[in-house]
């Protein structure tokens, strides 16, 4: 009956609109007990051995939750976020529901080192987000998955900060327009190109959203945004222009702001069931 009765208050809310907004989340604010859950995702809880993967589930979908419960303006009480999840379409992308019906807005979701992030976007627009942290890559790496213009542009980085920010970057900004184009890793990576305009430096804290495109082998054009969080790059894409700018964060000032990269896994990487 609860959910039934969340179904029928549930308007379009701040995701009708048009604009598209997102929210972060870290470990220590998922809550222990588990009274939030859908009944479909305790099962899929239960049937992980690993931690990491266990963790990261968690916190993922305790983010998006309290994403949707914002956005479609309902209560953030546990027993209102239990109604709230989201289903894999055929092509394995999120789709969020209210109970049994769809919710009015589309979503994606991310998680890295302790972190998660969730974006929401007007219903019937498809939207990727990926966050990354600011970490060594190999050139190897950079040779393997990068087309030759992104590798051109990580090698022309101006210090070793610089190349590690670019190259995090530009595979963040690949993995969130595989999202929107609901392959994942499915597709190469070199039939998406990363283009960060041409005044788009390594980027530092406070600098804020900086534009960027990624181009595909069809002739696509996703448009996106990415911006530094100390440790963390953040990025986003959509199938096109959405809300005229980058996304709002619903909390001020953004958690990432402050967030360090953590991996609590390592303590128990198998869990104790």
């Amino acid at each position: 009956m609860r959910a039934r009765a969340v179904e029928q208050t549930v308007g379009v809310g701040r995701a009708g609109s048009g604009p598209w907004c997102w929210l972060a989340a870290g470990e220590a604010d998922v809550p222990a007990t588990g009274r939030w859950l859908h009944d479909t995702e305790r099962v899929a809880l239960d049937g992980m051995r690993f931690t990491k993967r266990h963790g990261e589930w968690r916190l993922a979908r305790w983010t998006a939750k309290r994403a949707l419960a914002e956005v479609l303006e309902l209560s953030d009480d546990h027993e209102t976020l239990a109604t709230l999840w989201l289903r894999r379409t055929p092509e394995g992308a999120p789709e969020p529901f209210v109970g049994c019906t769809p919710a009015p807005c589309s979503v994606s979701s991310t998680d890295r080192a302790g972190w998660a992030v969730c974006l929401v976007g007007p219903a019937g627009r498809r939207v990727g987000v990926d966050l990354e942290v600011v970490e060594a890559r190999s050139e190897r790496f950079v040779r393997d998955w990068f087309t030759p213009a992104e590798q051109a542009r990580v090698d022309a980085a101006v210090d070793d900060d610089g190349w590690r920010c670019v190259a995090n970057l530009i595979w963040s900004a690949k993995e969130s327009a595989l999202k929107v184009l609901r392959t994942g890793l499915r597709r190469s990576t070199h039939s998406v190109e990363v283009d960060l305009g041409a005044d788009a430096g390594p980027g530092h804290d406070g600098e804020g959203w900086r534009a960027l495109r990624v181009h595909t082998d069809e002739g696509l054009v996703l448009p996106g945004w990415w911006r530094r969080f100390g440790a963390f790059v953040l990025t986003v894409a959509a199938d096109g222009p959405v809300g005229g700018g980058p996304p709002r964060c619903l909390v001020d000032p953004p958690p990432l702001a402050a967030a360090e990269p953590t991996h609590s896994w390592l303590d128990a990487p198998v869990r104790d069931r």
